[in-house]
């Protein structure tokens, strides 16, 4: 899932009308600027003071970005007029209201007036197009010729139009790419160009290419923030979150302060499963915007995660109760459902579930890890392997799967099957260290008196592993900590008092508080009292 509570602006400046004073013309070239940048209270204070159709038109244009159609139709109402800027601002409010062919008449009228030879009002109708929540794309191929016809030559603003107009179909990625690879070529300074054919790369998991663009962008414009959040989200899709999560920090330091940076930055960390901290931004948010509907939403998913499941349940009614019914998402209901079996609801959980497959039967593998979810949090462990089963035949399920799997056999005793399901996991991924620890564990359970030490070799892997090259200590410490301890009692329960002691002393260096250690440590080197009537036997303590 991706929350992402931004939308990208069309990146090429607007015309400003014939007639306009130098000193609004500047005011407005700024505006576009800060609206190219996502600094939307900067661009409107810059435009609030103007009373002029440039400055209304431009807060049309920001009201639009900011997802506010209401707001921007308004203002795009504000400077229409009878010129062909107005006429092409009328035709914005209408589109902004998502009514097409109306807007079309106000666009056709712009263009006739001007003999469909005005390059930059034929620029300002495309923009309309690249810029307006539509699927259908209407006439804009029309304008879109006309204008080419116009400027003879390739124009990178018009360039940059072309592809937003492309990306609001499905298959216009091809073409949307060519837009902007054009308007390079045009200006090959264009850092907007390449910002937009970074986001495409990005959205097409062309990584390399991607970096490359959005770099670029940088490299002529440091201060080009959006540029940041893209490749924060590049390095999301790569798994690389630690990196991911530090560049998304350089966009916010460079963006403008504001509960919608607040909120983005929620967003991202909430992706990058940071939740405490996540939540402290979305609560944030939620002091100053008590009704920002993408933190509402998010907040009974950060208390689950949390295990603040009472609070959850809370804030999922009150968020469910003020949403429209078209605004809920399958995500919505999948949260509903969890924090319902944690809140000793879990038979309707389940139903819940289901009942969402049944509805979208496309949904079926989607929703199969929840299900899962719930069984887990119900403590039926057969429920959740059987979730897991299903998913591995009719999912393409991966070893992930194999691995959750492997973990209901755990939680339902089934050791011996548990154990076959890892050996599966580490044949495929010889050094996936995870899987030797939770073998250990599996290998545990079934030699609980230790005498048969079934589960030393997959320690013995997991600490070297922990000492290859580029592993993080921090991550392994925990699991160190278990498996030269458990080690220790192996060798002591083998009667290896030294190997047993040196075992300990590995966990102290790795832990100096650890107090079971120091006390196993202190109970092999005591030495043996002779008996006198009786043996006494100590028992060195399990970890």
């Amino acid at each position: 899932m991706s929350f992402k509570p931004w939308k990208q602006p069309l990146l090429a400046a607007l015309f400003v009308a014939a007639g306009t004073t130098a000193a609004t013309a500047q005011d407005v070239q700024k505006a576009q600027r800060a609206i190219e940048l996502g600094r939307y209270n900067e661009a409107r204070a810059m435009l609030r003071p103007g009373s002029s159709p440039e400055s209304a038109f431009e807060l049309g244009r920001l009201y639009q970005m900011r997802d506010m159609p209401d707001s921007a139709a308004y203002f795009f109402n504000k400077a229409a007029g009878t010129t062909p800027f107005g006429q092409v601002a009328a035709g914005r409010a209408l589109l902004a209201k998502g009514q097409l062919a109306p807007a079309e008449a106000q666009f056709d009228a712009a263009a006739k007036a001007t003999k469909n030879k005005d390059t930059k009002v034929l620029t300002m109708i495309a923009q309309a197009y690249g810029e307006a929540d539509i699927k259908e794309a209407g006439k804009s191929q029309t304008y879109l010729t006309a204008a080419q016809t116009a400027f003879k030559k390739d124009d990178p603003a018009l360039m940059v139009a072309r592809g937003d107009i492309y990306l609001h179909s499905d298959q216009g990625g091809g073409e949307a790419m060519t837009s902007f690879d054009r308007a390079i070529a045009a200006n090959p300074s264009y850092a907007q160009a390449y910002y937009k054919k970074g986001v495409l790369d990005v959205r097409a998991r062309n990584f390399n290419a991607a970096r490359e663009a959005l770099n670029k962008t940088i490299e002529l414009d440091p201060s080009y923030a959006p540029a940041y959040r893209e490749l924060a989200d590049m390095y999301y899709y790569a798994g690389q979150y630690d990196l991911a999560l530090s560049t998304f920090k350089k966009y916010t330091d460079l963006a403008e302060p504001s509960s919608s940076t607040n909120a983005q930055y929620a967003s991202f960390l909430y992706l990058t499963k940071k939740y405490p901290e996540s939540l402290v931004e979305v609560n944030k948010v939620l002091a100053v915007e008590p009704n920002n509907f993408t933190m509402n939403r998010l907040k009974p998913y950060l208390l689950y995660e949390t295990g603040d499941y009472t609070g959850a349940a809370a804030a999922m009614d009150t968020y469910l109760r003020v949403a429209p019914k078209d605004k809920i998402i399958p995500e919505d209901l999948a949260y509903k459902n969890k924090i319902l079996s944690r809140t000793g609801k879990g038979d309707e959980a389940v139903a819940g579930i289901q009942e969402m497959i049944k509805k979208d039967p496309s949904k079926a593998c989607e929703l199969q890890n929840d299900l899962a979810t719930i069984y887990a949090n119900k403590k039926d462990y057969k429920g959740a392997i059987s979730v897991y089963k299903y998913k591995l035949i009719n999912c393409k399920g991966d070893l992930t799967d194999q691995f959750r799997l492997a973990t209901a056999f755990t939680g339902d005793k089934q050791y011996t099957r548990a154990d076959s399901v890892y050996n599966i996991i580490l044949t495929a991924k010889p050094t996936y260290a995870p899987g030797y620890l939770e073998r250990a564990r599996v290998n545990n359970y079934m030699d609980s008196d230790g005498k048969k030490g079934l589960a030393k070799p997959y320690y013995e892997k997991y600490i070297e592993l922990s000492k290859a090259e580029g592993a993080d200590p921090a991550k392994f410490k925990s699991g160190v900590i278990e498996s030269y301890g458990q080690l220790g009692v192996y060798s002591a329960t083998a009667g290896d008092k030294p190997g047993a002691i040196k075992y300990f002393e590995q966990v102290l260096v790795a832990d100096p508080t650890n107090k079971g250690a120091e006390e196993n440590i202190k109970i092999l080197k005591t030495p043996a009292r002779t008996p006198v009537k009786k043996t006494t036997t100590t028992t060195v303590k399990k970890k």
